[in-house]
């Protein structure tokens, strides 16, 4: 999935023809919805309950790579007047990051999240609170047109190494952690020979590497156009 981003971040630098920009956007969207689908309709679900690191990957789908990838895409419903004014209102890098790092935060606190794996209502909440805020955290970043930022450029650097900090934070407690986090999967069937354990640190080092893989290729890109001699 982070390759898949990777990919169609590196196509909309050099791509140059019209048509080759149309087919890149919808592919992008509909890339973006095809992981929205295998987050929540495909067999993955099956184990979301049982495993961590199936968990993670739902989040890391629905928060990191999808919103990203449709946003890229451009969708006409952005392109509407009463979308633009709106979020040009509304979505500005400091609220967009709040929002971000508090749905991370509080959806990994072990009361919370139990409370999630063992109500269905609280499950949707939390999935559909995971989408909306990756919505929110890459309209600064990906910024559709034909909205304009007016904040700039190089304070998206910042906004994206201060974005990794909660992840950083929560991903090296569970990976150099001894104790459970979260004791609830100790009476969940165990899959792939993983232990309990195992799952918990396997799913933080997911999350660590993802998002700052992730978010390392648009500070790069943002990087290299800040530098380039047009922009000097």
């Amino acid at each position: 999935m982070t390759i898949g981003l990777v990919l169609v971040l590196l196509a909309f630098l050099y791509v140059r023809s019209a048509n080759a920009i149309r087919i890149w956007r919808t592919a992008s969207v509909l890339c973006g919805m095809f992981l929205v689908w295998v987050a929540l309709g495909s067999p993955l679900v099956a184990y979301q309950h049982d495993l961590l690191t199936v968990h993670m990957i739902q989040h890391l789908l629905l928060m990191t790579v999808a919103p990203a990838l449709i946003l890229l895409g451009q969708p006409p419903v952005l392109q509407r007047p009463s979308v633009q004014r709106f979020a040009q209102t509304l979505f500005r890098p400091t609220l967009c990051w709040t929002v971000s790092a508090l749905t991370l935060v509080v959806w990994h606190v072990p009361a919370v999240l139990t409370l999630a794996m063992h109500s269905h209502v609280w499950h949707l909440v939390e999935q559909a609170s995971f989408l909306s805020a990756g919505f929110l955290f890459w309209w600064p970043v990906v910024q559709p047109r034909p909205s304009a930022s007016i904040e700039p450029q190089w304070s998206i650097l910042v906004y994206l190494f201060l974005a990794t900090l909660p992840c950083d934070v929560l991903s090296a407690f569970l990976v150099f952690s001894d104790r459970v986090a979260y004791p609830m999967y100790f009476s969940m069937p165990r899959h792939f020979g993983l232990s309990v354990v195992e799952d918990q640190q396997f799913a933080a080092a997911l999350m660590w590497t993802c998002v700052t893989l992730v978010y390392l290729v648009p500070a790069a890109i943002l990087s290299t156009r800040l530098l380039s001699p047009r922009s000097l």
